[in-house]
């Protein structure tokens, strides 16, 4: 009787160097003191000069912002895509990473993808003073329905990563580094000593429908190998 083998069990015959990693890593980028109510108001009234802290200050940034980043797709040809409700972000990347280097790029911003996500803000509510009756704004945390930029681009050394920006203030941003990919790009460069070995890394915590990991040849690709 013959037992069907994986293909785990034939690559681990083939094996010279075998290097594991986590999938990728996410950085959160943001301003402490924008964090919080009192950090908000401090920086309309102390560092902007405004007389009273209000949400509509914050109008004018976001727009200045978010045109940055039209006129930046504008400018370089970039694509603005507006993701669909359950598309897969890294499955769309992929395919503009693969388009992006059969043209021959090495490295540079794949597309900015646009997404409506559930965020913390921070809004204005109209108060009354007790004692006089005038009314004031005040500054409230809340959470919101707001757009979300995602920046995915290629690095020549690093490989693909995407930085994540909200559009509302005080913009908080993430930065995802897929580490998987590279340390393939890395083991690719591995020289090994027989033309019929090969190399193998495999992710830590890898994510439902993604490899189980890449295995670069010795001609220098790199591939995905199916979970065993």
């Amino acid at each position: 009787m013959t037992v069907a083998r994986s293909v785990a069990d034939v690559l681990d015959d083939h094996v010279t160097l075998e290097v594991e990693c986590l999938d990728r890593m996410f950085l959160n980028v943001y301003q402490p003191r924008l964090q919080h109510v009192g950090g908000v108001v401090s920086f309309f009234r102390g560092h902007r000069g405004a007389a009273f802290a209000s949400s509509a200050l914050m109008d004018p940034i976001s727009k200045a912002f978010v045109g940055a980043l039209h006129r930046y797709c504008q400018d370089h040809q970039v694509p603005l895509v507006d993701f669909v409700r359950g598309q897969r972000k890294d499955d769309l990347a992929h395919d503009y990473l693969a388009e992006f280097e059969a043209a021959g790029g090495t490295e540079g911003v794949l597309f900015i993808g646009r997404a409506q996500e559930k965020t913390r803000v921070f809004r204005t509510e109209k108060r009354r003073n007790p004692i006089t009756g005038a009314s004031y704004p005040w500054i409230v945390s809340g959470t919101g329905i707001v757009n979300q930029f995602y920046v995915y681009a290629v690095d020549a050394d690093f490989g693909p990563f995407f930085l994540k920006f909200s559009s509302y203030f005080p913009y908080n941003a993430k930065l995802c580094l897929l580490t998987e990919l590279r340390a393939a790009r890395s083991l690719a460069a591995v020289t090994v000593p027989s033309r019929d070995r090969t190399r193998r890394t495999t992710g830590l915590g890898g994510l439902g429908g993604r490899p189980a990991g890449w295995v670069a040849g010795n001609d220098g690709s790199v591939r995905a190998v199916p979970a065993a």
